[in-house]
């Protein structure tokens, strides 16, 4: 199996940057390990481009004929395999070699049929989302449904300009785009790739628990009331070691550096208890206000008795730590000892769960195989700085997964399962 070509640059004039990018994409695809003639292309610009995002679309279409179907988004980031363009002019490009009937380009004008009497059986799926849609997570909901393992990966597009998304099928893939040239404004659009596709993903967070998980005992709306039976907001200050009736600005500012991961009443909690970190189950959620007649704590996001609910914080140690920890759990994956355990391959026969924050590869795939490209959709509050230095984050993963080609982008917010995260990675790779 092939390498997917990629390409990535930065430059004032998108078209200067389109054609750096098309002169690496050529040069890899003359080269016998790399995909000589792929026909997808996923296409991320930072949102310096975003203004004339059909214009650069038009001109990397007309040099590439052969890629068919496109598909991709805007943030104030891209990412390539050992670098991030953070808040600058550039754009990121990967071109996938995957069998036609194995994939399918959707968007609002043309959304993925709902059964597999249309000829395609959707396995998983890479969804690119505009944080203003009305009803979002009702739609990813709705969106993971029409998949066989119920997995989304992707992002919210994040610009200070047009939210723009690129979405084009050929082949006869895809009908209903009309006289949209490819570039959308709003709602949904991605990829929805076969059970001959073979990858695997994993989430990593970027909050440390810094106390113990409880049970959302009474809530109303968006205001926790109780936890375990006690006062949310006694919880919240004991777990902080801080009272309001002392210095209470400082005890404000250790509140407004917290946050709060929420599992869903009837999820299984899993991976703070053991391993300090979040697992999957976990949404994190801003602190948006202290309710004191009540002692509640309010969230950004509806809350429900049965609940569970950890106070944790942002930690770039943690988040080094936890998205090395991802790294290596794909590698294990990707070697032949991970052969013996192979919860990932019977989870596709729909006997088990996959594990949390992955799907697996289809039944009958080679654990051995090596990682023909990958895609890397990251929190736009994780970019810059937060991990210690300019392309810090994506050296983490080059480092860990070695020289990959690589593409991706800096989110508004993340997609894995059927949720929408924040202040997460989401790690992809394609074997």
């Amino acid at each position: 199996m092939k390498l997917f070509p990629t390409g990535h640059a930065t430059h004032p004039q998108w078209r200067m940057a389109a054609a750096l990018v098309l002169a690496q994409l050529r040069a890899q695809m003359a080269l016998p390990e790399y995909a000589s003639a792929p026909t997808l292309g996923l296409l991320y610009i930072t949102d310096h481009y975003a203004g004339e995002a059909q214009a650069l679309f038009d001109y990397l279409s007309g040099e590439l004929p052969e890629v068919t179907d496109w598909s991709g988004t805007v943030g104030v980031g891209v990412s390539a395999n050992n670098a991030e363009y953070f808040d600058e002019p550039a754009l990121s490009l990967m071109l996938l070699d995957i069998p036609a009937d194995q994939y399918r380009v959707f968007s609002g004008v043309a959304p993925l049929p709902r059964n597999p009497a249309s000829g395609f059986e959707a396995y998983t799926a890479l969804v690119h989302a505009d944080g203003h849609t009305a009803e979002l997570a009702e739609l990813l909901e709705e969106m993971a449904a029409r998949t066989t393992t119920g997995y989304l990966f992707g992002g919210l597009s994040a610009s200070r300009g047009a939210s723009v998304q690129f979405a084009v099928g050929g082949n006869g893939n895809i009908a209903g785009h009309g006289a949209a040239g490819g570039v959308f404004d709003g709602g949904l659009s991605g990829v929805a790739f076969g059970p001959g596709v073979a990858l695997l993903s994993r989430v990593t967070q970027g909050c440390q628990p810094v106390g113990r998980l409880h049970t959302v005992t009474a809530a109303h709306e968006n205001v926790v009331l109780q936890l375990d039976g006690e006062p949310a907001l006694d919880v919240l200050l004991s777990t902080l070691d801080v009272s309001l009736d002392g210095d209470a600005q400082a005890a404000l500012r250790k509140v407004r550096a917290t946050l709060a991961g929420l599992v869903d009443a009837g999820e299984q909690p899993q991976g703070a208890q053991r391993t300090g970190h979040f697992g999957t189950d976990t949404r994190v959620r801003h602190i948006v206000g202290l309710d004191g007649a009540r002692r509640g704590v309010a969230l950004a996001d509806h809350v429900e008795p049965g609940m569970h609910l950890a106070f944790c914080q942002r930690n770039v140690a943690a988040a080094r730590a936890d998205l090395m920890r991802i790294c290596a759990e794909i590698r294990e994956e990707l070697s032949p000892e991970a052969l013996e355990p192979a919860p990932l391959a019977s989870a596709a026969q729909g006997d088990r769960r996959p594990a949390p924050g992955s799907v697996g590869l289809p039944a009958g795939s080679t654990p051995a195989r090596p990682i023909r490209g990958a895609i890397y959709v990251s929190c736009s509050g994780r970019g810059g700085p937060h991990f210690g230095g300019p392309s810090a984050e994506l050296q983490i993963v080059r480092h860990a997964l070695g020289d990959v080609p690589l593409v991706g982008f800096f989110a508004g917010g993340e997609i894995a399962h059927h949720h929408l995260y924040g202040y997460t990675g989401v790690l992809t790779v394609f074997i």
